[in-house]
């Protein structure tokens, strides 16, 4: 049996929701999940990025490989940084990570953003970001995929 699209959301928001209740139980229970608990409400939307690209006020950090921003393109004013380099990129000294990504490397306290092309690495990144002291790290869920259709859709009617 194939469920709709649109009930397949709602049992997702209501586990979600569901899971959302038992973690801030646990948390309370437990005293501190703080890297777990913090990284379920990391998630930025398409709106909301764009505005946070226009403020200027975060780095956005693409973690697909390089040869996926050369064949698909990427997010105007985002840093490609592969996922499997971010955790070595984090540590690196502020001289060497300019060196290598053209960027002034980030702070713990500065906000990032982390996209891909779905979601999936972007996660990834934002969980390890956490581990390392990044605090402020989120992630653009709908990713590339997202940002693409967005785009598209604003500029065929005029926004």
């Amino acid at each position: 049996m194939v469920l709709p699209l649109r009930l397949f959301g709602c049992a997702r928001r209501t586990i979600l929701g569901s899971a959302e209740a038992a973690l801030w139980g646990l948390k309370s229970i437990k005293g501190s999940c703080h890297n777990f608990c913090t990284a379920i409400f990391k998630d930025v939307t398409y709106k909301e990025l764009k505005n946070l690209l226009n403020s200027k006020k975060i780095m956005l950090i693409d973690v697909r490989e390089t040869w996926e921003i050369v064949e698909y393109g990427k997010i105007p004013g985002s840093v490609n940084i592969p996922l499997h380099e971010v955790g070595e990129a984090l540590q690196m000294n502020p001289k060497d990570f300019k060196e290598k990504y053209n960027e002034v490397k980030p702070s713990k306290s500065d906000s990032l953003v982390f996209s891909c092309l779905a979601g999936v690495r972007s996660k990834k990144a934002l969980d390890m970001a956490i581990s390392l002291g990044f605090n402020s790290a989120q992630h653009y869920a709908g990713g590339w995929k997202e940002w693409v259709t967005c785009e598209f859709s604003e500029k065929k009617h005029g926004n």
